[in-house]
C-alpha cells in the first residue's frame, strides 16, 4: 500500500499540520516528565541481596557510588534458556549509554531471577557490557512485581503494571523498570517503576523506525523483534534488474 502522492505545497501544508501535532506531543511528554519527577517516594526498608560476578550485594551497593539506581527487570527465569526477546532488544540500547548515565550519577543494572552463570552465558553470547546480578532466593523481584510463582498464577488475579490482570495474562516473568534513590544518610527509597510498553522509550530502534516511511511494520508489539544473533539477512530492497 502507497500513501497518496501530491505536490511539494500539499505536502508542506500536511507536514506542518503534523508538526503542530509533534510540538503538542513534545509538550505534554515534558509536562508527563515533570509529574514523574514529582512522584511522592517510598523508603525501602528490607534488605535484599543480589549475586553478582564480585560476590553478594546488597541494594545499597549495587548504587555503585552513585545516589540514583536503575533497575532493570529482565525476563530471564532460573528455568528459562535463553533472555526474553523484547528484553534483550531494549538492552542493545544500553551500553552506549552507560558512560552518559554513569557521568550523570545513575547507575544501571539489569536484575533477573536466573543463576548468575546462566545469567553470565546469555551476556557473553550477546556481548553486553552492563551490569547484572542475579536475584535468585530473594523477595526482590515478587516485591516489585515481575516475577510470579505458580501459586501466584494459580490465583484469580495477580498483580501488574499497579493493576490487577488474569494470570492467562501474565508469565512467571515479566519486564518492568524501577528507579531508586539514595540519601547522604544511605537510605534508600523507591522513586518510579514502569512495566509492559512503559520503558519503550527506552528503545532508541523504535524512535529510529517510527520516523521510517513504513513505520514499525508490525503486526502486534514488536513481533517483528528478534535477538540480534538470530536475524536472517535483511530483506533486499526491489531491483529494476531482476
Amino acid at each position: 500500500m502507497q500513501n497518496d502522492v501530491v505536490s511539494r505545497e500539499e505536502w508542506l501544508e500536511a507536514r506542518r499540520a503534523l508538526l503542530a501535532k509533534e510540538k503538542e506531543a513534545t509538550r505534554l511528554r515534558d509536562s508527563v516528565n515533570a509529574a514523574r519527577l514529582a512522584l511522592p517516594w517510598v523508603k525501602v526498608d528490607k534488605d535484599y541481596v543480589f549475586e553478582t560476578p564480585e560476590g553478594r550485594k546488597s541494594l545499597a551497593d549495587l548504587f555503585d557510588g552513585r545516589s540514583q539506581l536503575l533497575i532493570y527487570h529482565f525476563m530471564l527465569g532460573p528455568d528459562w534458556d535463553a533472555g526474553c526477546t523484547g528484553c534483550s532488544f531494549l538492552s542493545d540500547h544500553v551500553d552506549g549509554a552507560l558512560p552518559h548515565l554513569n557521568h550523570h550519577d545513575v547507575t544501571w543494572v539489569a536484575v533477573s531471577r536466573a543463576p548468575l552463570d546462566k545469567i553470565a552465558a546469555y551476556k557473553q553470547r550477546m556481548g553486553w557490557k552492563f551490569p547484572w546480578v542475579s536475584s535468585f532466593g530473594s523477595d526482590f523481584n515478587f516485591d516489585y512485581h515481575v516475577s510470579f510463582s505458580p501459586e501466584d498464577l494459580a490465583k484469580d488475579k495477580v498483580f501488574y503494571n499497579f493493576t490487577p490482570m488474569q494470570p492467562a495474562d501474565a508469565n512467571d516473568e515479566l519486564p518492568g523498570l524501577s528507579a531508586f534513590y539514595r540519601n547522604d544518610k544511605g537510605e534508600i527509597f523507591h522513586t518510579y517503576s514502569s512495566y509492559a510498553r512503559g520503558p519503550e522509550e527506552l528503545i532508541g530502534t523504535l524512535m529510529i523506525l517510527d520516523r521510517a516511511p513504513k513505520g514499525r511494520n508490525e503486526d502486534s508489539t514488536m513481533n517483528f523483534v528478534r535477538r540480534h544473533d538470530e536475524y536472517q539477512e535483511a530483506p533486499k530492497a526491489p531491483s529494476c534488474c531482476h
